[in-house]
This record gives C-alpha cells, sequence and structure tokens, in this order.
C-alpha cells in the first residue's frame, strides 16, 4: 500500500487583515509589577500593535474575527465587556470572535478599576482609543476580505522553559527557571496566502510568559513579541498576529531584567524558529505524494509535491460554557478592603489590590462560569 499524501491542515476560505498601533500616551499608569519603583513609564521600547484578521467561508458567511493585542490581561472583566462590544458594533456576531492578549507584562494599565493610580487619569481615554482602534481595524479587514488559504505548520523553539521552582529554604513555589523539570516548547505557525501564493498573514502560537522585562524596566514594551514579529514581517511582508498559548507554567529562563536587549534576542529567536517552519512548509495548496521507486547508488523513495485536489471550506463554532469553583478560603471583597485599608507594605499592597478587582469582578460569586469558543 502506498504511503498517504503528506499535506498541512488547511481552510480554504475568504481572508482580510489590519494593522493599528495602539502604543498608550506618555504618563498613563504602567506598574505591573509588585516590586517595580515607578508606576509609569519612562519610554516606549517598541510599538504596541492591534491586528485583525476576519475569516468567512468561501460563500462569504457570517465572519469570524482574531483581534491580537499587545496587552497585559483583563483585571476586571468590564473592560473585557467594553471591548468585546466593540467588536460586535463592528458586524461581528457574539461567540464569532477572539480578543487575544499577548499578555505583555511591560504594557499600560486599561482597567477602570485602577484610575486613581498615579498616571490613572489616562486610563480611561487610553479604553475609548483602544474600542476605537478596534472598530477601524475591523471596518479596513472587512472591507479587504479576499479568497485564500490558510495552512498551519507545527514545529519547535526553545524559548520557553519551566517556571515552576520549589524554593530550596521554604516549602513554596517559586515562579522562576527549573532546570530539572521538561517544558512544553511546541510551535504553531499558520500561513495565510492569496490565490497568487503570496503571504498575506502569519499567525504564531506559542506558550511563553512575556516576563523578560519586569520591574526594573521602564518602558512600553510587547516584551519579546515585538521583535519576533520584526523578523518574520520583515521575510513575509505580512502582518504577523501572535496568540499567546497556554503558558500558566512557561517562561525564558533569563528574565526579571531591565534591559530591552535581552527581550530582543529571545524575540530573534523565536522569530528565526517560527521562520524555519515557514520555510519547511510546502507551496500553498500542495502536498507530497509518494510515487514510487528509484533506483540509484540506492533504492530511493521518490515523494514529489503536487496540487491538493479538495480542500475543506466549512467554518463551524462550537460554544462551552465551564464552571470554575474558587478555592475554598478565598477571603471576601470586605476583608480584601479591610487588609488593603491596614497594609504599609507596597509589594502586598499591589498583590491585595489585584485581588479585589478579581473577586468584584465575580460579584460575590462562589464560582465563575466562562464561555469558551
Amino acid at each position: 500500500m502506498k504511503p498517504a499524501p503528506f499535506f498541512h491542515p488547511a481552510f480554504r476560505g475568504r481572508f482580510g487583515v489590519s494593522r493599528r498601533d495602539i502604543s498608550p500616551p506618555a504618563g498613563i499608569y504602567s506598574r505591573n509589577w509588585g516590586a517595580a519603583k515607578t508606576d509609569i513609564a519612562s519610554s516606549l521600547h517598541r510599538p504596541l500593535t492591534l491586528t485583525a484578521l476576519i475569516i468567512q467561508d468561501e460563500a462569504g458567511g457570517d465572519p469570524l474575527a482574531l483581534i491580537a493585542m499587545d496587552l497585559g490581561w483583563w483585571r476586571s472583566s468590564e473592560e473585557e465587556v467594553l471591548l468585546g462590544n466593540a467588536v460586535m458594533e463592528s458586524g461581528i456576531k457574539p461567540g464569532r470572535y477572539m480578543l487575544a492578549l499577548s499578555h505583555t507584562h511591560s504594557g499600560p494599565v486599561f482597567c477602570r478599576g485602577e484610575s486613581q493610580k498615579p498616571g490613572g487619569e489616562l486610563v480611561e481615554s487610553y479604553i475609548h482609543h483602544l474600542e476605537k482602534q478596534i472598530r477601524e481595524a475591523l471596518a479596513d479587514a472587512l472591507k479587504d476580505v479576499r479568497p485564500g488559504l490558510l495552512e498551519v505548520a507545527t514545529g519547535r523553539c526553545g524559548l520557553a522553559t519551566n517556571r515552576d521552582l520549589r524554593d530550596p529554604d521554604r516549602d513554596r513555589l517559586l515562579v522562576g527557571w527549573n532546570p530539572d523539570l521538561p517544558a512544553d516548547d511546541t510551535l504553531l505557525v499558520g500561513r495565510v496566502s492569496d490565490e497568487a501564493g503570496e503571504c498575506v498573514a502569519t499567525i504564531v502560537n506559542y506558550a511563553c510568559h512575556p516576563t523578560i522585562l519586569a520591574w526594573l524596566n521602564t518602558s512600553i514594551s510587547p516584551d519579546y513579541v515585538g521583535a519576533m514579529r520584526e523578523v518574520v514581517e520583515r521575510e513575509t511582508s505580512a502582518p504577523c498576529l501572535f496568540l499567546q498559548a497556554a503558558s500558566g507554567e512557561l517562561s525564558p529562563r533569563h528574565q526579571y531584567v531591565g534591559d530591552p536587549r535581552i527581550a530582543d534576542r529571545a524575540g530573534l529567536c523565536l522569530g528565526h524558529a517560527v521562520m524555519g517552519i515557514y520555510y519547511e512548509m510546502l507551496l500553498p495548496g500542495d502536498e507530497l505524494a509518494y510515487e514510487g521507486p528509484l533506483e540509484s547508488g540506492a533504492s530511493l523513495a521518490i515523494w514529489e509535491p503536487r496540487r491538493r485536489s479538495s480542500i475543506p471550506d466549512g467554518i463551524s463554532v462550537r460554544e462551552l460554557a465551564i464552571e470554575h469553583p474558587l478555592k475554598q478560603g478565598f477571603p471576601s471583597i470586605e476583608d480584601i478592603q479591610n487588609q488593603i485599608a491596614s497594609c504599609g507594605d507596597r509589594v502586598l499592597g499591589e498583590r491585595l489590590q489585584r485581588r479585589l478587582l478579581h473577586l468584584k469582578s465575580l460579584g460575590g460569586s462562589t464560582s465563575a462560569t466562562r464561555v469558551h469558543h
């Protein structure tokens, strides 16, 4: 029996892409580390970007929207709802979009609950700026939709390491490199090509905390994602969307620094790994088929590229609601507020403030339900 042809998982449909700069205004509150001595960044290392990708089936049905943003994390549910509404106001139906944050730890704070902090007076206007950029990017991407092909390949990158280190002096886990534990180094690369075979966009899915730049850093930065994107976009001449994968226990081994060159070196590592996968991929729409043996100095197996006869062209969306119970013994909102009022430690106070925002988002419930698509 002949070996089956090799091909990349693929989807044939219609695609549109658009990019916006979402670098924050100077002076905005940007304290993301409890150990930080400053609340406001003094410079911009690399621009923060928002990239919108529209995906439709060939018949032009209801589109899917993927919006990748160089932002940290949702500190409350309010901002997630606001930005989600901006997506739906652009014509994208509920359940058919994803707001993908890169999880940089060197970005601006975009949470109304932090407006009382130094530089917090700029938070409200920055959130409105994000809403505007989402609407404009989606409008441009929807206007630019064209037939194309999305193909995906898998490889590896050694940037990510395990960050669960047992404290040698106390019975606790530290968040930092553990050289004795393995790490998931899977790297997924998606290539969107138009009908002429030209790259329209790339999608990079990798699990690794952007925590290279930490409390010593005073710059707004996308961390390693910025240099990675620069490498990929220079080589492909197309926008690159970064999707942070499940990176709970994963981070670079060299991190917690103030030198942006370290973040850039990590980005070069990931970017070149991405391009290694990209250049190893077959040409758009091809598969590799076994043609038979050829006798030479050795008996050779001949595989030749050919056009795929059929490629899936349908889209389906599944919605799954998962309930996550809170840990037993979790303090109440009132307990946290009392602890904050009596706390004189800057680092502990920051930790308590974040916990308070999370509890308020839950509205006093003992569990949280998340809808996954």
